[in-house]
């Protein structure tokens, strides 16, 4: 992953509510940033390179350089950040440092590809369970996201962490046993089946009342014409 990003941060001497307050009337967002052994640094970032970060395609894993105005530059990755519920608005992220040379634990993003025979061939349902698996690796070779193929999987058939293909030096942490998708029945379609059955048999059970009824209007109109005819 390259490390070609760098943010601009002032550093800031005081901490509260109205410091906080007072940061995003002028359009910065706060922001700590920790690790690797040093002191922990308070600072102000812009939020929207921040939120462009985030929705970027490595998202929260993105290593990218902070540069403190007069202090460190130094690569970091987000950990926490939080968002206005309404506004949608950035309100405070949380950084760490990160030393390139050292191996780290991250969520990556599992993607699944093709589509199962159990769904194709025998009507199943194809149901992903986890959408992320934890990989250790070196910062620089951390996987945008990982793949994994599930067209051969049948009715009753997974696929696990353990069967999703690591790139270079990246090491599983996840427990292997852990399930990223798998086939089961549509159960659906089976409590279906007798419901439809059974509005089907009022259906039969008609007609003959008809025809009875028939049968017996005619019969009541038989003496009706022969009084006539009488």
């Amino acid at each position: 992953m390259a490390n070609d990003i760098t943010v601009a941060a002032e550093p800031r001497t005081t901490r509260g509510k109205n410091e906080a307050r007072r940061l995003r009337a002028a359009g910065s967002a706060p922001a700590v940033v920790y690790g690797i052994g040093q002191d922990t640094l308070t600072v102000a970032v812009n939020p929207k390179e921040v939120v462009r970060i985030l929705h970027s395609k490595t998202g929260h894993n993105t290593i990218f350089t902070l540069a403190v105005k007069g202090g460190e530059n130094t690569p970091v990755m987000i950990v926490d950040w939080q968002t206005d519920p309404v506004k949608d608005n950035l309100l405070h992220v949380d950084m760490k440092r990160i030393d390139l040379t050292q191996r780290l634990v991250v969520k990556v993003p599992v993607h699944t590809l093709g589509e199962p025979e159990g769904v194709k061939i025998q009507g199943g349902l194809h149901e992903v369970i986890t959408r992320e698996i934890e990989v250790e690796c070196l910062p620089n070779e951390i996987p945008e996201f990982l793949s994994v193929d599930v067209s051969k999987l049948a009715i009753g058939q997974a696929v696990r962490a353990s069967d999703v293909p690591l790139p270079g030096s990246v090491r599983l942490v996840s427990q292997p046993e852990a399930v990223i998708s798998h086939v089961v029945t549509m159960k659906a379609e089976e409590v279906a089946a007798p419901v439809a059955g059974a509005e089907a048999a009022p259906a039969a059970v008609a007609e003959p009342e008809v025809i009875k009824k028939g049968k017996k209007d005619e019969e009541d109109e038989g003496p009706a014409d022969e009084k006539k005819k009488k």
